[in-house]
């Protein structure tokens, strides 16, 4: 399990030195999980050395939206008197994502 942490944490160390060596505007977050999953496709890593630690954190999942839930429940106040544009805004979103992934996924086909 010792390893599997190693594995985890490395990636998202390199994508931490990644950020700050570049000054990239992404998650370091994001950059060591798609160093991970490229890791993991060019087979660096295998499945078998991570799968323990990543089940494990799969398994208790709903434990890392405890910090959300508190948030929510410290900005109600602000979410109620903008509870309006914020629904306005995610059904909005919702729609142009969808939009532009179907546009996307027309064009794609056409070309292929």
């Amino acid at each position: 399990m010792i390893i599997q942490c190693v594995i985890i944490f490395g990636c998202l160390a390199l994508g931490e030195l990644i950020v700050s060596i570049t000054g990239l505007k992404l998650p370091s977050s994001i950059i060591g999980l798609i160093l991970l999953t490229v890791f993991l496709k060019i087979g660096w890593v295998k499945i078998k050395w991570v799968k323990g630690i990543s089940d494990f954190l799969s398994s208790n999942l709903a434990f890392f939206f405890v910090p959300s839930g508190v948030a929510i429940m410290l900005y109600l106040d602000v979410i109620r008197d903008s509870f309006l544009p914020i629904v306005v805004a995610a059904f909005g979103s919702t729609v142009i994502i969808l939009a532009v992934t179907g546009w996307v996924h027309q064009i794609i086909r056409k070309k292929l």
